[in-house]
């Protein structure tokens, strides 16, 4: 078995794709639009793993993104750019380009290497080896 794919509800739909087709490489498959539903999405892959599908519905009401708690449900997920001189370029580029970075480059307890920044909308991505 394998995760096939993630999904995140999304204010700015457009942005969020920009965002992860230009900093992780992910290639955008073509938006879906319901309009029955009011609903919009595109499914993003990756070089290899799980999709992410980005979504958008007016209706769905925000949540808090406090960056000091944390909240049941999802808590971050990972994307592997393949060293350690990535997660480092990585986290700067995204610091120079305005993102707020949590966690600063690292070898973690358990022995990952990663940094924790925070995407346009506020969810947490670990940027790993």
């Amino acid at each position: 078995m394998k995760i096939e794919h993630l999904a995140l509800w999304t204010k700015d739909l457009e942005r969020m794709r920009i965002f992860y087709e230009k900093y992780f490489q992910a290639t955008t498959g073509e938006k879906y639009h319901n309009p029955k539903k009011n609903f919009e999405s595109y499914f993003l892959q990756f070089e290899e793993g799980a999709r992410l599908e980005l979504m958008r519905k007016s209706e769905i009401s925000s949540r808090s993104n406090d960056v000091d708690q944390e909240y049941l449900g999802l808590a971050h997920f990972a994307i592997a750019v393949g060293s350690k001189e990535k997660v480092n370029s990585l986290t700067e580029q995204l610091r120079t380009d305005g993102f707020e970075i949590l966690g600063e480059p690292r070898t973690t307890g358990d022995g990952y290497y990663e940094s924790v920044v925070l995407d346009p909308e506020g969810n947490r991505i670990e940027i790993t080896v």
